[in-house]
């Protein structure tokens, strides 16, 4: 951190196979008399940004400010988190309900799905939760906690750190702070989540979709019934351009896909020597595999190029080439250049968090703002 003097005035204030028959037109691409831009997020959620601007007015800042600390020095905690905002999302609506432990006795809590037993970053929400309930008790619910994170961890460059008890100044010093860079893009999140009270494993295992399942089903059967499109599910999956995966979430791409003792024929086969060094067996579950080598620690357009030339690593990325409209999309990202800033992709990754964190939220008094995420009050 550098510290500098500044002088001025300061005014702090995704088999069902991916058809086109889902589509509204016959695409040839998303935004290009194709699907249209993802429909903005429900006007009636009772979100708002904002929210805190009175209750807790330094919410955001103290969320960022320990975000950069955490992901400055555990850098592999960014995929991890914006994760966890999804899975939340998915299970019963974005409620916090990922980060609770067992609610019903001799029923095992979401945690335990096996979709989730590799989460990581509890201990982070724990942290920037007990740094809120410091400055305002009982304000801030961990649904929004999560919803903040996820756009934090995307966004992570460096920032001036202004002193928040200064309103007015004609000399203040502020902080820069440097960050290990993410380098996303930004997107106002509306808040005034409320925390819901119900964590059960089934409910998991029904509403998250695997990584060997086809785009489609994972389209039809999880992604439109939670008011997402087509076009959503090919912008969020972006997302894994953070972060690993172990091996055996994508291992019998490796050694037996579809039960024919044979690789993935979408596989690119120069790229599967590679995979088979890291993941030497396909009973492996604890090598990790990063998504986007080279750039798994970037947020860009770079999974694209990895679709397009048959090197993602879950066999649902791959099939988002079975559909021309999903297709044209990766491959328009997929030409955006290494190292550029893929303004189409970073505008509609935006507007589709925004949307995905809309999805079935408590508001009002409805739920609760829990004291600890992981218990209910």
């Amino acid at each position: 951190m550098v510290s500098r003097l500044l002088f001025g005035l300061v005014v702090l204030p995704l088999s069902l196979q991916y058809s086109s028959s889902a589509l509204s037109n016959p695409p040839e691409e998303f935004g290009g008399g194709g699907l249209q831009q993802p429909s903005p997020p429900p006007t009636s959620s009772g979100l708002r940004v904002g929210f805190y601007q009175y209750t807790c007015p330094n919410a955001e800042a103290i969320v960022r400010d320990e975000m950069a600390k955490i992901i400055s020095r555990v850098p592999s905690l960014a995929g991890p988190l914006l994760r966890m905002h999804f899975h939340d999302c998915f299970v019963n609506g974005c409620d916090g309900s990922v980060l609770l432990n067992s609610t019903v006795p001799g029923l095992p809590s979401e945690k335990e799905a096996i979709p989730n037993l590799t989460l990581r970053g509890f201990g982070t929400v724990d942290r920037v939760k007990a740094k809120l309930e410091q400055a305002c008790p009982g304000v801030v619910s961990c649904a929004d906690i999560l919803a903040l994170v996820a756009r934090d961890v995307v966004v992570l460059d460096d920032y001036w750190r202004w002193p928040n008890y200064c309103f007015l100044c004609y000399c203040v010093r502020a902080t820069y702070v440097r960050v290990r860079q993410t380098k996303g893009p930004h997107w106002d999140v509306p808040t005034g989540r409320r925390d819901g009270r119900r964590s059960v494993k089934q409910d998991a295992l029904d509403n998250l979709p695997a990584p060997f399942f086809d785009a489609g089903r994972n389209l039809y059967q999880f992604f439109i019934p939670k008011g997402l499109d087509a076009k959503d599910q090919v912008v969020l999956l972006g997302a894994h351009t953070l972060g690993t995966s172990h091996c055996s979430s994508f291992a019998d791409r490796l050694y037996n896909f579809s039960g024919t003792t044979a690789a993935d024929p979408s596989l690119d086969r120069r790229y599967l020597p590679r995979l088979k060094s890291k993941c030497g067996s396909p009973g492996d579950t604890t090598t990790l595999v990063e998504m986007d080598p080279g750039s798994f620690r970037t947020f860009d357009a770079s999974y694209y190029r990895r679709v397009a030339r048959g090197r993602s690593l879950f066999a649902s990325d791959q099939t988002l080439m079975n559909d021309p409209a999903a297709r044209a999309y990766v491959q328009r990202q997929a030409g955006a250049g290494a190292g550029a800033y893929p303004a189409e992709f970073f505008a509609d990754f935006a507007k589709s968090m925004v949307k995905m964190g809309a999805v079935q939220v408590l508001t009002g008094a409805q739920g609760e703002v829990r004291r600890h995420c992981a218990a209910v009050n």
